[in-house]
């Protein structure tokens, strides 16, 4: 296994991508930071938890490169972080546990990282790490600025190119057990409740990079629903969502 130089990570952080050696490593150092001394536990088990799951096969847009884009943004953002190994741990650990059609995925997900990092890190470390991917179901307001920044990291792929974001819409339609008309209704909700909001960003950080063009996005995906729908709907599928080339 090749191991991944100091400035071949910082390159893979400008470009949003990542080998599965850099990942590696950069999880493996923020682990080690943290361990309390003479920790026993084994950071590869960690890692070999994280690799498997983000590699699970209903995985297309929580996956490895979510991840990354997500890392890629926090060293953007890293200057303005007040905790950033918290906030970077919880990146890791947001979406370990992804199982379609569960509303508890954010807890599990703290469940677990509870469970691999109790008395190997500082109870503070811990629950703040918890508290932060909790944050990320976004039903709630953050409160804090790390958890303010946390959202908006995990909410930027919403501001990417046109193209970007209907690859992605079609990554996690593969993702959704039901109907393309079902996952219609519950994009429509998701939308509409993300441009009811007087600022999708938080941040003024995020606001200032992605809040135009994600409202841009949004606008323009459900004006694609509207038209769809007004043509009738007879169990067909969505051309629209079939732009990732997924078949789901």
């Amino acid at each position: 296994m090749t191991t991944a130089t100091a400035d071949g990570v910082r390159k893979a952080s400008d470009e949003g991508t990542w080998t599965d050696d850099q990942l590696r490593d950069r999880f493996m150092q923020l682990w080690h930071r943290r361990a309390l001394p003479r920790s026993s536990c084994d950071p590869g088990i960690a890692w070999s938890s994280l690799d498997g799951r983000y590699a699970e096969s209903h995985r297309h847009y929580h996956d490895k490169r979510h991840l990354a884009h997500c890392l890629a943004e926090f060293d953007l953002a890293a200057e303005l972080i007040v905790q950033p190994d918290q906030v970077e741990m919880a990146i890791w650990f947001h979406d370990i546990i992804n199982e379609p059609g569960r509303s508890d995925n954010e807890a599990l997900s703290a469940e677990l990282f509870r469970n691999l990092a109790g008395g190997s890190m500082a109870d503070a470390f811990v629950d703040d790490v918890v508290d932060l991917i909790l944050i990320t179901t976004h039903r709630q307001e953050p409160v804090d600025p790390d958890q303010r920044i946390l959202c908006d990291i995990d909410l930027a792929s919403l501001g990417c190119p046109w193209e970007c974001y209907l690859r992605d819409t079609g990554h996690l339609r593969a993702e959704f057990r039901g109907s393309d008309q079902d996952y219609c209704r519950i994009k429509r909700v998701f939308l509409e409740s993300m441009l009811r909001r007087p600022r999708i960003f938080v941040t003024d950080f995020f606001y200032a990079r992605y809040e135009h063009l994600a409202r841009e996005n949004l606008r323009r995906f459900l004006d694609l629903i509207d038209v769809w729908e007004a043509a009738g709907s007879d169990g067909r599928k969505v051309p629209l969502l079939r732009t990732s080339g997924i078949d789901a």
